[in-house]
């Protein structure tokens, strides 16, 4: 096992017995090539592409990005604020989403900053008008839902509590009773993700005490969120799939939970993120922000208080190897739509290791499909699929046939030579 092997399984274990999370450390240069894979990002400055979770989870890291950084939370401010003093009947499209403003604030406290201001008050009464939006819309019998959903619900009080901004204890209760057990909202229709957000919205208000009236029921619901994130972990490690669980790790090593198997679970995390690293899994530039703190043992409740002074290790660009004189080999993927009359089936031609949005645009290309997306966090969103628009709480779900649902986005994910992918419109 060698020194070092030993030392892993020992912190590992003591972990266990100590109940508390702690995911032991990983090959700094795995770390680095994580943080690597985020440097073309930071070149990409246009508001389309601009992404404050990429800035937080560099600073909350052990690798910087040294001016590129500075140049970028730079750019947020630019586009982000000029989006607060745009008349708020512009373009919906063209405006940032209540989460990304969320995200923007959480960049601000990375950077040891408070919002304040005209444009910051402006920010803050936006969010607090989103959540009692999102409340109104709930309901008082709670049988509503919000417009959005409780992970933007969560991420907008997390960044409200980072910048100590109280809300009304009823507007904090709506999230408490959507994450309590035995109500109807808690059948399986959390996700990881969801819940993980929610955990650190409590955290962080449990930990600035914001909201006294409501300090028993946070502290319960931290406590039965972890265990029901517990609960969701796989038998490979995961807690939801490989893409919810470093959320899930940010919340899970805030605080120790005696007699839960906290650090046995998470030491068993560690293996699967392990695995899923070399195979280039972490491709998406928002889900290895998220995943940067947790390698760092931070999360973004240490936002409350950001260290601003250690120093990090500086990343330089990843190193390109020369591209083969040979043609590219060329792979079949199949394509179709059952979801439009009459079925979209097409077999597709595109060099190896294309994206499926690749696939798509090739598609396009030969005529007879058509498509649309919109920008996110995330990467693109399709919005629509041979002219046929998705619905209030619909969504186009990506398929491997014959029936396994895909875990990433068009951009991110790459089929395999002879693969069907089905784009199916469902209802959630």
């Amino acid at each position: 096992m060698g020194h070092l092997g030993a030392l892993l399984f020992l912190l590992g274990a003591l972990g266990a017995l100590a109940d508390i999370c702690h995911v032991p450390e990983v090959d700094s240069k795995l770390v680095q090539s994580l943080g690597q894979r985020l440097l073309p990002w930071l070149d990409q400055l246009s508001p389309d592409y601009l992404n404050p979770s990429i800035y937080v989870g560099l600073r909350l890291s052990s690798v910087e990005a040294s001016t590129k950084e500075d140049l970028y939370l730079h750019s947020l401010k630019i586009g982000y604020q000029q989006s607060l003093l745009d008349d708020d009947s512009s373009d919906l499209q063209t405006k940032p989403s209540m989460g990304q403003l969320a995200l923007y604030m959480l960049a601000l406290r990375a950077n040891c900053e408070f919002v304040g201001g005209h444009k910051g008050n402006r920010l803050v009464s936006k969010l607090k008008r989103f959540l009692e939006d999102e409340k109104r819309a709930i309901g008082h019998d709670h049988m509503g839902k919000p417009h959005t959903s409780y992970y933007q619900y969560g991420l907008s009080l997390l960044a409200l509590c980072l910048h100590q901004k109280r809300v009304h204890d009823s507007v904090v209760g709506k999230l408490l009773y959507a994450m309590e057990p035995n109500h109807h909202l808690h059948q399986g229709h959390q996700s990881v993700d969801t819940m993980a957000m929610a955990g650190l919205a409590f955290t962080c208000l449990e930990r600035t005490d914001l909201n006294p009236n409501l300090r028993l029921r946070i502290t319960r619901a931290i406590k039965t969120v972890k265990e029901n994130i517990l609960k969701a972990q796989t038998p490979e490690g995961s807690f939801g799939n490989i893409y919810s669980t470093p959320l899930a790790l940010q919340l899970l090593m805030t605080s120790p939970i005696p007699g839960v198997g906290l650090g046995t679970a998470c030491f068993n995390t560690r293996a699967a993120l392990l695995a899923s690293l070399p195979n280039g899994a972490f491709q998406n530039a928002l889900m290895i922000s998220q995943l940067l703190p947790v390698l760092n043992h931070k999360s973004y409740v240490d936002l409350i208080s950001p260290d601003c002074l250690t120093p990090r290790v500086m990343l330089e660009p990843a190193m390109v190897t020369p591209s083969q004189t040979e043609a590219p080999e060329v792979i079949q993927v199949t394509l179709t739509v059952p979801s439009v009359l009459p079925r979209y089936t097409h077999s597709i031609h595109v060099p190896a290791g294309s994206s499926l949005e690749d696939v798509l645009k090739k598609a396009k290309e030969l005529r007879g499909f058509t498509y649309g997306t919109q920008a996110t966090l995330s990467g693109p969103y399709l919005t629509s699929v041979m002219g046929k628009v998705v619905g209030e709480r619909e969504f186009w779900q990506l398929i491997r046939a014959p029936d396994t649902p895909l875990l990433q986005g068009i951009a991110d994910y790459r089929p395999q030579n002879g693969e069907t992918i089905e784009l199916r419109l469902v209802a959630w």
